[in-house]
């Protein structure tokens, strides 16, 4: 037989735990906002664009037909792929003095360009940001110089730069989001750790327990009298007659 639950067992639950649930999210926000303020090192961002257009020895005067602009554009897969190759970072690495591989400096980067835009975006992390803007330019720097060697093009022309910023953010980590992930995260694990706790326990607490457990009908429930449920005029019956005890023996 399948056994089901309802809202109010399910609210049930979640009172008897809710101290367990509540502690471990502050606990697990707390340990997310240590890691994040005390451990992760703050990394910057700096960004340098460049276009491709027609070659600077073609007439100024000719104007664009479509079929340039899409060849550039196809263009724009290959220098992608050629903006991180070693022909273009160790010759960056060189130029800045960088103690690093081409594999190394090519993981600070990313490059990237909109669906058919001539306009590609070189974006540079690094936990320096005067750094991150030095990478970022010469490497556009450099691949302009490059290629026209490499594919014997001239189309590459610097749309802007990237600058330093006088208070730069850092881009991560990202303290609110991460303190906000570990809450629900929390949350998750002691909700979760609350039923599991509660489907653990096979301890008998009430008739429908015993009822359930035993198999059996529940005949008769022994209450639990406590001394509000006496009232006081009980209460003071039995003080007199625990006075009298106490003077019998006494007399004795």
């Amino acid at each position: 037989m399948e056994e089901t639950i309802s809202l109010k067992e399910i609210f049930e639950v979640l009172k008897k735990r809710i101290w367990m649930i509540l502690a471990i999210t502050v606990g697990a926000a707390a340990i997310s906002a240590i890691i994040t303020f005390f451990v992760l090192t703050p990394t910057y961002e700096a960004s340098s664009e460049f276009i491709v257009n027609q070659s600077e020895s073609e007439d100024a005067n000719t104007p664009y037909d479509v079929n340039d602009i899409r060849t550039n554009v196809e263009l724009i897969s290959t220098y992608n792929v050629i903006i991180k190759s070693p022909a273009v970072l160790d010759q960056v690495s060189d130029n800045i003095g960088l103690d690093m591989s081409a594999e190394q400096l090519s993981n600070k980067i990313q490059v990237s360009s909109a669906e058919e835009s001539q306009v590609v975006n070189v974006t540079v992390t690094d936990e320096s940001p005067s750094m991150s803007v030095e990478i970022a330019n010469n490497t556009v720097e450099t691949f302009q110089e490059t290629i026209p060697t490499l594919m014997n093009v001239d189309n590459v022309n610097i749309l802007s730069p990237a600058m330093e910023k006088a208070d730069p953010s850092p881009v991560s980590p990202q303290p609110a989001l991460n303190i906000a992930i570990a809450i629900v995260v929390g949350l998750m694990v002691g909700v979760g750790l609350a039923f599991l706790l509660e489907y653990l326990d096979n301890t008998i607490k009430t008739e429908q327990d015993v009822e359930k457990t035993l198999g059996l009908p529940l005949m008769g429930v022994i209450s639990t009298v406590s001394e509000e449920d006496l009232g006081p005029e009980s209460m003071s019956g039995q003080n007199n007659r625990a006075s009298k005890v106490r003077g019998e023996s006494v007399g004795t």
